[in-house]
């Protein structure tokens, strides 16, 4: 979705149920809140929930990217 001031951001929306430990974005450790934006720059990145394995996506510029699904 579109950011309300243009910039790009990333919003993790699910931390496995609490079950995640440290939540690490491109191999460093995310310092944002669960629910709250943080900035990114736009391109591929990998998350992982604690020491499971990384998970890409693409975050466009000028967005608000959501992760919200760990999957099975």
């Amino acid at each position: 979705m579109p950011s309300t001031d243009g910039q790009t951001y990333l919003v993790v929306d699910d931390d496995n149920g609490g079950h995640c430990g440290p939540i690490k974005v491109d191999g460093a450790e995310w310092p944002h809140a669960v629910h709250s934006a943080g900035p990114i720059a736009p391109g591929l990145h990998k998350i992982a929930c604690g020491d499971t394995a990384w998970i890409a996506f693409e975050v466009r510029s000028g967005t608000a990217f959501h992760f919200d699904y760990w999957g099975p």
